[in-house]
């Protein structure tokens, strides 16, 4: 029986599994919202509210620590700096689980995992790649069109000359050709 063991092992061992939620709490930190597992991303969540709550206390003994955990200046730089501020009135619950169904390839939960206070940038910024994308389409058509006529005139000359005959066999020579 499991009794008091309440670490998720996600089948991997201690070292494994201590950089992997390592790196999924980074690449939370660097890009507001992960798409993963959703017991990976149960897992996740622990450990990053722990880091922005010693982002929230600002000390170099709590950059340290956030430090030794993630292994990643940048990241720790970023939380010090933007995440942990805006949640000081917040008392914990700092991120989000969004369920979104089944992967196709092997039918595992998959879910988003999110900042709470960080959902006005995401949505910005989506915003902003959706007419972006929207635009792209429309002027490639009218690239494709002007590159198509100089070619239809490139294939009408070669026409217009001594048409080559085909050879019907591979192994024989039409009489011609001899």
């Amino acid at each position: 029986m499991r009794h008091q063991r309440k670490t998720v092992r996600l089948g991997r061992k201690a070292e494994h599994r201590k950089a992997m939620l390592a790196n999924q709490v980074c690449n939370l930190i660097e890009h507001q919202r992960i798409k993963t597992t959703l017991a990976k991303a149960k897992a996740v969540r622990p450990l990053a509210e722990q880091m922005v709550t010693l982002g929230k206390n600002g000390s170099i003994h709590a950059r340290r620590t956030a430090f030794s955990t993630l292994r990643h200046k940048d990241s720790v730089k970023k939380l010090f700096d933007e995440i942990a501020p805006r949640s000081t009135e917040r008392n914990g619950g700092y991120t989000r689980i969004v369920r979104l169904g089944q992967r196709k390839s092997d039918s595992a939960s998959m879910a988003f995992i999110e900042w709470v206070d960080g959902a006005v940038v995401i949505e910005e910024k989506l915003a902003e790649e959706k007419k972006a994308k929207r635009k792209e389409p429309e002027a490639k058509p009218k690239k494709e069109t002007k590159r198509e006529e100089p070619k239809a005139k490139e294939k009408e000359t070669p026409v217009a000359e001594e048409p080559k005959k085909k050879r019907r066999w591979f192994g024989r020579k039409s009489s011609d050709e001899k």
